[in-house]
């Protein structure tokens, strides 16, 4: 018997390494990337042609080969070795990897597995991803391992705990919840022991948060608060920040600690923060509360950000049907790419997180573009002050999809202000700051490693070009053709090919549908 369930095994490895092998090749002990137009991360113009040649995972030179318009002069080009391999990529354009700061690896609920969302980001160019909390830590660090040696097509992951969250083998308080100071240290130093690289918090009692914080800083690990109203009103951003937390995720408890006239948010006085409609509904509104822009309080808080060196991780893609809800229901992805099981997940519920659709409606969009415009006003100038921006997607939730979600939030930053340079340096050396991996990844440079993405439109002219789905353009022979969606993911010297990637998962959600008898329906639209 034990004999069977080896040979099964192997049998089972062997063709999942088949089918990984029809998507991907190398490593190889030298690669050369041929005639690309280099776009970096550090907000430098692009440059090109050139030639990118990396051995053993880190590259080793970056050659200009030439001028544009111009033939190459193949003697001034890398000269390829025994066992290496070439790539062409003439005409095309190459960036680092992305970086994705808030990626949440599936979820039970929404019945979407790992397998599933590592094709999506990998196949938008996603080469390292951030978990802030998830299915939990055994689940989070095994997938980190496995991804390490490529053993899974996966990007990078940095796994952040949820405070206080615990597992089979991780219940370092035998199953007290953190009430202590003590409490909180004792759980930050088993979660660093473990092998966590940072906390995910959402808020706790102020002595708790401060010592858990501390032990954290103390530990040399990364954090992150999603500062959730249940604690924000005693401890919002700048309280955080002076503590040690490294980075805040999506905006609340900076309007918060923005308040010049009050000290809570404006909660109607039926208000019920279980109810989500009402949660995100009066989210909505809370910019409108705090200090104008560019005031003198406004200025106050955001130079003290700065002077300590916090990070702003925004996601604004993920809030963005509540100012559109229609236009994030009906983005064309979902026909080929959603799931059943999550399609279900984001149609208006009284359970599900994030579908508070219980009765949205016009007065709730025109709060939230006001919303956006307040936030993305303090965002952008954060950034034009020297502060660091990151892009994160926290996909899988409010009909916002992997690595569709995280083109989208590319496209937002642009929306915000950003120079398309600026939103690229975000997705890439940003993170890898952010990270504390900036000696590694973030930039295309020598001793890093090999994690790019090749695109063959230009995605400064039009991020659109990053999608999946591609981007829509006529032709002079008056032909509408979709044009881009990446080419290659490289990730670890691996080269992906980021459509056949996608072609799997069309694959995936097409069986599902088949086995449900299942199509794609608007909420309240029966089959």
């Amino acid at each position: 018997m034990k004999k069977l369930i080896l040979f099964f095994g192997l049998f089972t490895a062997y063709f999942a390494n088949l089918n990984a092998q029809e998507i991907s090749q190398g490593p190889f002990s030298q690669l050369i990337i041929r005639g690309v137009t280099l776009i970096n991360g550090d907000g430098s113009p692009p440059r090109g042609p050139v030639d990118i040649v990396v051995e053993n995972n880190l590259i080793k030179e970056i050659r200009n080969v030439g001028f544009p318009g111009v033939p190459i002069n193949e003697a001034r080009r890398p000269k390829l070795q025994n066992g290496g391999f070439e790539l062409d990529a003439s005409g095309m354009y190459l960036l680092p990897g992305f970086i994705d700061m808030h990626g949440h690896i599936g979820g039970e609920a929404q019945g979407a597995d790992w397998d599933y969302v590592f094709k999506l980001w990998m196949a938008h160019g996603v080469t390292t991803v951030r978990e802030p909390s998830g299915r939990g830590i055994d689940y989070a660090l095994d997938l980190k391992k496995r991804s390490s040696t490529n053993e899974i097509i996966a990007p990078r992951v940095f796994s952040y705990t949820g405070f206080g969250q615990t597992s089979k083998s991780f219940d370092p308080l035998n199953g007290q919840p953190i009430s202590t100071p003590e409490q909180a240290r004792i759980w930050v130093r088993a979660n660093a022991k473990k092998g966590a690289d940072g906390i995910k918090f959402f808020g706790a009692e102020p002595e708790i948060m401060a010592a858990a914080l501390d032990e954290n800083k103390k530990l040399g690990l990364g954090s992150a608060c999603h500062h959730a109203q249940l604690s924000v009103a005693r401890w919002n951003v700048l309280h955080s920040a002076r503590a040690g937390l490294t980075t805040m995720e999506h905006w609340y408890g900076l309007p918060e600690a923005l308040f010049t006239d009050r000290t809570v948010q404006d909660y109607p006085l039926d208000y019920n923060y279980t109810n989500e409609q009402d949660r995100f509904e009066e989210a909505g509104k809370l910019w409108a509360q705090a200090a104008p822009p560019f005031s003198d309080h406004w200025n106050e808080v955001m130079n003290e950000l700065l002077s300590l060196d916090f990070t702003l991780d925004p996601t604004f893609n993920i809030y963005e049907a509540s100012r559109d809800l229609q236009r994030a229901r009906r983005a064309e992805w979902h026909e080929d790419y959603t799931l059943p099981s999550l399609w279900k997940f984001y149609e208006p519920s009284k359970i599900s997180h994030g579908s508070y659709w219980h009765d949205w409606g016009t007065e709730q969009e025109i709060a939230w573009k006001k919303n956006y415009n307040l936030w993305m006003t303090f965002v952008n100038e954060y950034k034009n002050r020297g502060g660091r921006v990151t892009t994160g997607s926290d996909s899988g939730f409010i009909y916002q999809l992997y690595g569709f979600a995280y083109i989208r939030e590319l496209e937002l930053l642009r929306e915000a202000g950003f120079h398309p340079l600026e939103v690229i340096r975000s997705a890439t050396l940003n993170g890898a700051e952010a990270l504390g991996w900036d000696d590694k990844i973030g930039l295309v440079q020598i001793g890093k490693l090999a994690d790019f993405v090749i695109v063959e439109e230009n995605p400064l002219v039009n991020l659109k070009v990053l999608y999946g789905t591609g981007a829509i353009r006529l032709t002079e022979e008056n032909e509408v053709v979709r044009v881009g969606g990446v080419k290659y993911t490289i990730k670890d010297g691996i080269i992906f090919d980021a459509k056949a990637l996608l072609k799997d998962v069309k694959d995936m959600v097409e069986a599902e549908k088949t086995k449900l008898n299942w199509k794609l329906t608007q909420p309240g639209v029966k089959n």
